[in-house]
């Protein structure tokens, strides 16, 4: 006899743990190929997929009951992104420095002035090769100083799509600049 969703959900509810170890089996192909699609080559998929899974038992008493598989699907896409942003944020190396183009005015080196004219160059052809919504939300930021809000008040956006633009445009950025050599 096989359980619906709706009924496994009730027996997880009332702490049933055979009941969440079959919803696990049941849904963890999907977890995984949503992960995969995101995460093509990451030795951590299964850890994200044990965190979703933590977040899907954590937060079903808040679960409205419409459509567990579009919403375990956004657990999944969720953490898969909070583990790429955390893992952004350690993998220096590979960080774009836009520091330099901030101080401009500072007194430096000829040949380190000329290097990073050249890389402010490339960096704005990267950028013209964006699609217009990135190149513009990078060039607002980088080149004219405009801080989340104004760009978001400017180009009528919440501020959350700003910071969401920009971490696609500097993804997109650093995947050409690598493409391109450094």
């Amino acid at each position: 006899m096989v359980t619906s969703d709706e009924e496994l959900l009730q027996q997880v509810l009332t702490a049933d743990q055979n009941a969440f170890r079959e919803l696990v089996d049941r849904y963890k192909a999907y977890v995984f190929a949503i992960i995969l699609n995101l995460l093509p080559a990451s030795s951590d998929i299964e850890d994200i997929a044990q965190e979703v899974f933590m977040q899907v038992y954590r937060s079903l008493p808040e679960y409205q009951h419409q459509n567990f598989k579009a919403w375990l699907g956004k657990i999944t896409l969720n953490k898969t992104l909070d583990w790429k942003r955390s893992q952004s944020k350690y993998s220096q190396q590979e960080n774009i420095d836009f520091d330099y183009l901030a101080d401009e005015n500072e007194s430096r080196a000829p040949d380190l002035v000329l290097l990073q004219h050249d890389n402010q160059t490339r960096l704005q052809d990267i950028c013209r090769q964006l699609p217009p919504i990135y190149g513009q939300v990078i060039q607002d930021y980088y080149f004219e100083s405009k801080s989340y809000a104004e760009i978001a008040q400017s180009d009528g956006i919440s501020i959350k799509t700003v910071e969401s633009r920009l971490y696609r445009a500097r993804a997109m950025i650093k995947k050409q600049w690598k493409e391109e050599g450094s």
